[in-house]
């Protein structure tokens, strides 16, 4: 179940199923322009805030001590103390991982490309590959981003989304297409149980979160955020 709690007076939400320091921002608190509120709260240097320059990719990542720069990278997995890894989403659907067993954490950018490309997915891969993790340790939290019923698009790109999972069922209709439920599935798909999705649309729920589609392709973006304990 997603929660709120406040930084400085300032609104984020979490999931309560997820037991390490993370949340997903609100209109209320943009990163890039409270560097220093969000390093004071995660008691980190501001410099271990790591971003990638996101550019709807399927590229995933392990963050790795004094290297900052992450290009053509929408994803980061994360398995260092001291050090906080953010996304930034408006309309896009943001998937973070958390293994409970070896401590790891990850999250993805998931638009509509990344979705068709399965990145929340090859994300988990990795994590097994590099880190030996098993699924069923895996839990997802999927945040905000647009629902179902505001998710129109076409031909093409539902083609590639429904080529990317198994089970389609319940997931498209007419032109519409579910990111959240396709990144559930997919993720379920590959053994996840511990799944929890934000129940907020960025374009019907406008007054919390910046969308692209609902804002004249605004520039702003709010995050998604976790650091391990």
């Amino acid at each position: 179940m997603f929660k709120i709690k406040k930084i400085e007076n300032k609104t984020v939400y979490y999931s309560d199923i997820l037991p390490v320091e993370h949340f997903f921002t609100t209109r209320e608190l943009e990163i890039k322009e409270n560097l220093d509120l969000i390093s004071n709260y995660l008691s980190i240097k501001k410099e271990n805030l790591i971003k990638p320059n996101q550019v709807h990719s399927d590229n995933v990542e392990i963050v790795e001590i004094n290297k900052k720069e992450y290009p053509n990278c929408d994803g980061l997995i994360l398995d260092k103390k001291d050090v906080a890894i953010y996304l930034n989403f408006a309309d896009c659907t943001p998937v973070i991982l958390y293994d409970e067993k070896n401590k790891i954490a990850s999250i993805a950018h998931a638009g509509w490309r990344g979705t068709a490309q399965k990145i929340a997915q090859k994300t988990v891969l990795k994590m097994q590959k590099m880190f030996n993790s098993n699924p069923k340790d895996i839990i997802a939290v999927i945040g905000p981003c647009i629902s179902f019923e505001q998710f129109e698009t076409y031909d093409e790109a539902l083609n590639q989304l429904k080529n990317s999972v198994l089970n389609q069922n319940g997931l498209f209709k007419n032109n519409f297409a579910d990111l959240k439920g396709i990144n559930k599935r997919q993720l379920e798909e590959i053994g996840i149980e511990k799944i929890d999705i934000c129940p907020f649309c960025t374009v019907l729920d406008n007054d919390k979160f910046f969308s692209y589609r609902a804002e004249n392709k605004t520039a702003k973006r709010h995050s998604a955020l976790i650091k391990l304990d």
